[in-house]
């Protein structure tokens, strides 16, 4: 998924307001479950109940300002891209279970396929990372892949280190070392509840993107940054908020695409075959 360019490029009030709507006045709506629009009554509410002024957003005559139908405009997105797109690509055990399988039997991979760290029963590959290797193995046309850096993500300028980032991340294309690409995955299959683990790696991928926002600004190099996250149980049933916030980091620019489930399968191949022109003309 990419983000709507109708609200790529907003300033950071926008952002602002944006996230207090959300926080005050709740991201689902608690009857129908689903991702709220709000409704200019409790936008006013929330200034009026937290003493701020809402005259940018709501006139004097009780309508929205240019400011404020942009706000709901997003927020309308916002709900219609979750509920449309997100949620039915988010995938069950079983379903990531047989992609997998499937993908492994036609494919034949010679990627690390690693496992997860479930016991018993539960033990076996990592579905969601294991699809995401195959496919990049399978579209990179034979550039170099790091699928599991050990290092931290670093640039360098006339082979001197001028950044690194705070974090390892969980792939690199075609390295960790001035890197085309980097990514984040985020498979929760066997999670039963939305614990503190799953939220603090949305807000990881957050610190990733903004140092690669410094990186852009003051270096003017160019990293596409994913997210890639699965298991519908986690994210749609428990984290929906945190779908929310998934979706204002896409458009604030934090990352370049976000990829929801079965969106692995059908976007990843387009996307790293981009990958691989940016690597030609980049050969020496």
């Amino acid at each position: 998924m990419k983000a709507d360019k109708r609200f790529l490029n907003q300033p950071l009030d926008f952002w602002a307001n944006i996230k207090l709507i959300s926080q005050k006045a709740g991201y689902t709506d608690t009857k129908t479950k689903q991702v709220k629009i709000h409704t200019l009554e409790e936008i006013k509410a929330v200034y009026e109940s937290n003493n701020l002024d809402c005259s940018k957003v709501i006139d004097k005559n009780n309508k929205f300002t240019a400011l404020g139908n942009l706000i709901i405009a997003y927020l309308q997105h916002r709900s219609d891209v979750l509920r449309l797109q997100v949620e039915p690509n988010l995938m069950k055990l079983a379903e990531a279970k047989k992609t997998f399988e499937a993908l492994k039997k036609k494919l034949k991979p010679t990627c690390p396929l690693p496992l997860n760290k479930q016991k018993g029963d539960k033990a076996g590959y990592a579905y969601l990372t294991g699809i995401v290797n195959m496919i990049i193995e399978a579209n990179s046309r034979g550039f170099d892949c790091n699928y599991d850096p050990k290092e931290l993500t670093a640039f360098t300028q006339n082979k001197f280190p001028v950044r690194t980032l705070s974090r390892r991340v969980d792939g690199a294309f075609p390295n960790v070392i001035n890197p085309i690409a980097i990514w984040e995955i985020k498979e929760y299959y066997f999670t039963t509840t939305f614990g503190s683990r799953v939220a603090d790696g949305v807000y990881e991928t957050w610190l990733d993107g903004l140092e690669l926002r410094e990186v852009k600004d003051n270096l003017k190099i160019h990293v596409e940054h994913f997210l890639i996250i699965d298991d519908h149980f986690t994210w749609w049933t428990k984290g929906r908020s945190y779908l929310c916030r998934i979706i204002d980091m896409l458009h604030m620019g934090i990352l370049t695409e976000a990829l929801f489930g079965k969106e692995v399968v059908t976007q990843l191949p387009v996307i790293v075959q981009g990958w691989t022109k940016q690597a030609k003309k980049k050969a020496p």
